[in-house]
């Protein structure tokens, strides 16, 4: 993982003529920094947050662990200080996306490649820097507005590993994590092109699922401050994007769930006959009818992109639905490309939910809830949906019912469903 040799081969160099270039290097790493200080001030913020080190016996190229930008002296010593700029740019976006905790089990190089292709992008259009065209690196803006995760599948589906060594080079070394975030270690992953998945690299600074915990929080709090030190006309459009997700007052996603449920509650008028022991008439007068019963359809699910972890926690955000009312009427089933293992829950069996299995592990397709909910009429209050986010083709039938979408991933938190209501899991609440 990284650049391959073939794009750089380091010079033989005396202990004292290293030396001498290390203390060069450094001055101009810097150098470079305040450059973007005063022309790409966000950048330049974040820049001047980070500790700088040269680590020619494992870096190749350059890297980050979001607190320092590591470097390899003779690398950097074959770039102009604007390309320079671009590299410590390029290290700060895989920050600020959250590449490093997004690619979960996905493998590493093809991933580390669809980052790439963003970041670079990125800098590119928002002319940062000068681009390094010392090595071939992905750049395509085809892969413009897409995720990290769409590229990837992109690439996965299109190339061959042959085709793969011809398209570029990593621009950068990939720090990899002790722990991702579900806690699983490199040891525990395949390498395997064929199963999307891949073991991680070593040799490479690598932290405990706390630590990782500690340093997104110390990225988020970076970004806030070096944008408000930029100021909002200064900031490229993603980033200004997630500035605002990340400073806007924001709901508790379970509150909104619990908001939306709560709103298929009828409460409205009706006319109906007075009690005869209050009223010696005849007349109908208006009245309140109240439907205290939630009557709502689950569907959960359980393409191959979601894990049993995941379907686990879908499970226990519907148990925390029933807990929450009195009355209720649940349809609860999991999906593929098709319906399964459709089950109804009221409060005299909810306790049967411990017991249901879930099922699935196909491909996607949001669309048979729709079709199954027409096929056996089926309309709910409202239809609430459990899902990684990847809808692949149609999000469904704008038209049917109202419709929640519950996003449970590591995918970019703009994400929004064409339609109805969408909300982001967050498993820190």
């Amino acid at each position: 993982m990284g650049l391959d040799t073939k794009g750089f081969t380091p010079l033989e160099l005396t202990d004292e003529q290293l030396s001498e270039m290390r203390a060069e290097v450094h001055d101009r790493v810097i150098i470079a920094r305040v450059g973007l200080l005063l022309r790409h001030p966000f950048f330049g913020n974040m820049a001047t947050r980070m500790a700088v080190k040269n680590c020619d016996d494992w870096c190749p190229t350059a890297a980050t662990d979001g607190r320092t930008l590591y470097y390899n002296t003779q690398f950097f010593n074959m770039l102009t200080n604007k390309q320079i700029e671009f590299v410590i740019a390029h290290e700060i976006l895989h920050c600020v996306f959250d590449h490093i905790i997004r690619r979960e089990d996905r493998d590493p190089n093809i991933y580390n490649i669809a980052c790439d292709y963003l970041v670079n992008n990125c800098l590119v259009r928002d002319k940062i820097g000068e681009i390094v065209t010392q090595i071939k690196i992905f750049q395509d803006f085809k892969y413009d507005n897409w995720s990290s995760e769409q590229v990837y599948d992109d690439i996965f589906d299109k190339y061959d590993e042959e085709e793969l060594k011809q398209l570029g080079e990593l621009l950068d070394e990939h720090v990899d994590w002790e722990k991702d975030i579900n806690g699983n270690t490199p040891s525990q992953k395949q390498s395997s092109k064929k199963s999307k998945k891949g073991k991680e690299g070593e040799g490479r600074p690598s932290y405990s699922k706390e630590e990782l915990r500690k340093i997104r929080d110390e990225i988020k709090e970076s970004m806030i401050s070096s944008a408000q030190a930029a100021g909002t006309g200064n900031l490229p459009g993603e980033i200004a994007r997630m500035i605002k997700e990340l400073t806007e007052p924001k709901m508790n996603w379970r509150e909104l769930i619990r908001q939306q449920v709560q709103s298929t509650i009828r409460n409205d008028f009706t006319f109906q006959r007075p009690s005869r022991k209050g009223w010696h008439t005849n007349a109908i007068i208006p009245g309140m009818n109240f439907d205290n019963t939630i009557d709502i359809c689950i569907g959960i699910d359980m393409s191959g992109s979601i894990g049993d972890a995941q379907g686990a926690d879908f499970l226990g955000e519907v148990k925390g639905i029933m807990e929450e009312y009195d009355d209720y009427n649940i349809k609860v089933w999991c999906f593929d490309t098709k319906v399964y293992n459709e089950a109804d829950f009221s409060p005299s069996d909810g306790s049967d939910l411990v017991e249901y299995e879930i099922m699935g592990g196909g491909g996607t397709d949001f669309m048979c809830n729709w079709a199954y909910m027409k096929e056996h009429d089926i309309v709910p209050k409202k239809f609430i949906m459990f899902t990684d986010g990847y809808a692949w083709d149609s999000w469904g039938d704008p038209d049917y019912c109202e419709t929640l979408f519950v996003i449970h991933s590591n995918r970019d938190k703009n994400l929004e469903s064409p339609f109805g209501m969408s909300v982001h899991y967050d498993e820190a609440v």
